[in-house]
């Protein structure tokens, strides 16, 4: 429970500071929160480490937010919590998301270009 504190005070806090249609990343001890907070008012917050790509976060969130507003009535969603809305989703995004590399393309042939790079210097 204590991790979960950790990650529901500051998320929220970061959303509600966060204007609508807004993207951020703010630091939280030694971890990324990243906040992107829809137009409609939906918002999501990914909280990673220094080391994982900021984009693939958005894209993420990108992915979780028009979902999860397709799947869960808009009239659900202030009102809603885990506990009385279900989105089944979010655990095969969060599985698929664990390595960058295999969930976002253009992370993926980044490090292939970097490990190209090494190959090639060390010749």
């Amino acid at each position: 429970s204590s991790v979960q504190e950790f990650m529901t005070f500051p998320s929220q806090l970061i959303v509600e500071r966060s204007e609508l249609g807004s993207r951020a990343s703010v630091k939280e001890q030694e971890y990324l929160c990243h906040v992107y907070v829809r137009n409609d008012g939906l918002a999501g917050v990914v909280i990673a480490d220094n080391e994982y790509p900021q984009r693939v976060c958005f894209t993420l969130l990108d992915k979780v937010l028009d979902e999860f507003s397709r799947q869960v009535s808009r009239a659900d969603w202030a009102s809603g919590s885990p506990a009385t809305i279900s989105y089944a989703a979010l655990d095969g995004y969060l599985s698929k998301y664990q390595n960058p590399r295999d969930a976002d393309p253009m992370t993926k042939v980044q490090a292939e270009l970097d490990e190209t790079k090494i190959i090639l210097v060390r010749r």
